[in-house]
């Protein structure tokens, strides 16, 4: 993971990169083509429904915290499992929006998705966990809003590509951290499915590049603190309780390698815990259209068979 903190953390830089993409992080822009003549078992068998738009779920530290949930055309028949949506970015940089086009996806295929915004870190703000403890506080809530938004509460998975993998392979294997929230005290925020896209899943000490961001990040340097850095590691906290996994990487990420993706499924697979790897021909953002459609069918294929009841 030696070049993933470094190239993000300064993301004015890859603004331009970044905008011409689809899928992964998703520009509202370009919504890619999600299906494939040979996919006919997967296609959206629905049409997405009503959208809202920047609801609160929480606030935090002087700042309001916000989502987007995407329903399915008629969403009223009967409760419907939903995914939780988590950007990248570092962990400083992009928002819900960039969700958008796997969310319209998503929804069109049956889902009530999620689209959820999490404090970013910045200046020595927003240091970790407070991504984790945003991320879990939006499935609590969501859990207790399920009646509002016809979301059957113990069916709900969570897709997250780079940074916002990180989180979404935390929710499928911890419980919540900071519960001193009455209101949400007796929902769980452990999800039922994860997709880890291009996710990294290991932090240690490896350059003084990604040291500088990480020590600040965690508020403490490796050597001071390791506990600190591995409990934000996903390899640090895989059991056989895990959610099922399908972790998606490419073979050509240079930001996140797929070592990582690799040591994750391997730890996964010793622990007997349910787990899919996808190793897609393509780079840490997936820029081939192929390689976002395929993205978009196994990630929909795997949320339909781990999070839609048996009829």
């Amino acid at each position: 993971m030696r070049k993933l903190i470094f190239a993000l953390a300064f993301p004015v830089l890859a603004l331009p990169a970044l905008a011409a993409l689809g899928l992964p992080l998703g520009t509202p822009q370009t919504a890619p083509a999600l299906t494939s003549p040979t996919a006919s078992a997967t296609q959206p068998q629905s049409t997405a429904g009503t959208v809202h738009e920047n609801i609160a779920y929480a606030a935090a530290n002087g700042e309001t915290l916000l989502l987007d949930i995407f329903e399915p055309s008629g969403n009223r028949d009967h409760p419907r499992p939903a995914v939780m949506l988590i950007h990248g970015g570092g962990w400083t940089s992009f928002d819900k929006s960039t969700m958008r086009p796997l969310a319209q996806f998503l929804a069109r295929s049956g889902f009530v998705v999620v689209a959820v915004d999490y404090r970013l870190f910045h200046d020595n703000v927003n240091r970790w966990p407070a991504q984790l403890d945003d991320v879990q506080r939006s499935v609590r809530w969501l859990r207790a809003n399920a009646a509002k938004y016809n979301i059957a509460p113990q069916h709900i998975g969570a897709y997250g590509h780079s940074a916002g993998a990180q989180l979404a392979a935390l929710l499928g294997m911890l419980d919540t951290r900071d519960n001193s929230d009455s209101a949400l005290a007796k929902y769980s925020s452990k999800v039922q499915a994860v997709v880890d896209s291009s996710g990294p899943t290991e932090f240690a000490a490896k350059d003084s590049d990604e040291d500088k961001f990480l020590s600040s990040f965690f508020g403490a340097e490796y050597s001071a603190h390791p506990e600190i850095w591995r409990d934000a590691s996903p390899v640090d906290h895989v059991s056989k309780s895990n959610a099922p996994f399908l972790i998606i990487h490419g073979t050509r990420d240079e930001m996140v390698p797929i070592a990582e993706a690799q040591a994750l499924y391997d730890k996964l697979k010793e622990a007997g815990a349910t787990v899919q790897f996808l190793r897609l021909d393509s780079d840490h953002m997936f820029h081939e259209p192929a390689a976002r459609r395929q993205l978009a069918l196994e990630t929909q294929l795997f949320f339909e068979h781990y999070l839609v009841p048996a009829s």
